[in-house]
């Protein structure tokens, strides 16, 4: 399978399942200039050697899980690799992850599917969620321990389904991970993603999201906290490319200590054929301290008049005085006062995730950051 590419919008018109067809990064590319590709350890370049990241499931009871080769018909229906590292972890899996919902079955609880990693060489994985017709579910994607990691993820979530999933990047120090997440939503087919990115040392996560029917409706939401070093990249694409479908991005961000860096592009297309499409895009970072870098980017292409809303903001800046004066005036010590405020930035995001023993998790990760 090789090269594809989609005419009009000059957004990811590359694609292929072809490692060769992808030249190796120099770091000049649009799609990798700010992307430090010294700290990948290989994953652009072939150079990678074996290990691996083991994969438990703990599923639902409605939930059909398999574990399957590379040769399933199910694998790279819904995504095309966008890039050498994603054709690379394409082409190198050796067992791929697949769930299964039945029509109109409504699953009972979660699915919890828990990478972690050896910190032995280098590993590449594959994983398939598949809703088929009016289907419920909640899947949550849990990242640990230490690893070089690459893969892809897709989720099909068919006519009328609801998929909800929560991915938690919460590794070691020393990891890096590239990985692709996409969602191919049905006619009116509902997606609600929610990306929390804490840990790592290069953490590069690209969600996309594309319509294969009108009435689809897609939610990306995403927290980032970056610390003294780090590199935390998130990369989003919405391809409108069906009428009367909507999508609603939000990331949030926090960065503190010497070379933290973040950044954040958000890419939405709204092709000739999408009349009708309503979508906003939003990026904020919080700087808590100097020497933290954040770059947003979005980008906004639209080839029809015909839509019901489009639009996009980024902002990045300090703390706010005034806010803190406010908090000290009353009494609260500055360090309180600044916690305060930043949990405050980040409030209406972790309210979005619905499971209560996540989200104190993820409260409790941020808190344990403030105290660095």
């Amino acid at each position: 399978m090789g090269l594809e590419t989609k005419p009009l919008s000059t957004l990811h018109e590359k694609a292929s399942y072809n490692v060769e067809d992808f030249a190796v990064p120099t770091g000049r590319e649009e799609e990798w200039r700010f992307t430090p590709l010294s700290r990948l350890k290989g994953l652009h370049s072939g150079a990678a050697t074996s290990g691996s990241v083991a994969v438990h499931v703990d599923a639902a009871p409605e939930v059909t899980v398999e574990t399957v080769g590379r040769d399933d018909q199910r694998l790279g229906k819904a995504y095309v690799p966008a890039d050498r590292v994603s054709a690379q972890a394409y082409a190198a899996f050796e067992k791929a992850t697949v769930l299964t919902v039945a029509r109109e079955v409504v699953a009972s609880k979660p699915t919890v599917i828990t990478f972690t990693g050896s910190g032995e060489g280098h590993a590449y994985g594959h994983t398939v969620v598949k809703l088929e017709p009016m289907a419920e579910a909640v899947v949550v994607l849990d990242h640990q321990g230490s690893a070089v990691y690459a893969d892809n993820v897709e989720f099909v979530v068919g006519e009328g389904a609801t998929l909800k999933v929560v991915s938690l990047q919460d590794w070691a120090d020393d990891t890096v991970h590239v990985s692709h997440h996409h969602a191919q939503l049905a006619k009116d087919a509902t997606f609600r993603s929610f990306v929390v990115t804490l840990g790592g040392d290069l953490v590069r996560l690209s969600p996309s999201v594309s319509y294969a029917g009108p009435g689809g409706d897609a939610e990306l939401i995403g927290l980032y906290f970056v610390d003294a070093g780090q590199h935390l990249e998130h990369r989003l694409l919405v391809d409108h490319s069906q009428p009367n479908c909507k999508s609603n991005v939000a990331y949030k961000g926090a960065l503190q200590g010497q070379d933290a860096h973040a950044v954040w592009i958000g890419d939405v297309i709204i092709r000739v054929e999408a009349e009708g499409t309503d979508t906003y895009e939003l990026n904020r970072n919080l700087l808590l301290t100097d020497g933290a870098r954040a770059d947003s980017v979005p980008n906004l292409e639209i080839l029809t008049g015909e839509v019901a809303g489009a639009g996009h903001a980024s902002a990045s800046g300090r703390l706010d005085d005034e806010h803190i004066f406010y908090l000290q005036a009353r009494g609260i010590p500055f360090e309180d006062a600044r916690r305060l405020v930043i949990r405050g930035f980040f409030a209406q995001l972790l309210e979005k995730i619905e499971l209560p023993e996540l989200r104190e998790r993820v409260l409790a990760k941020v808190e344990a950051e403030l105290e660095k």
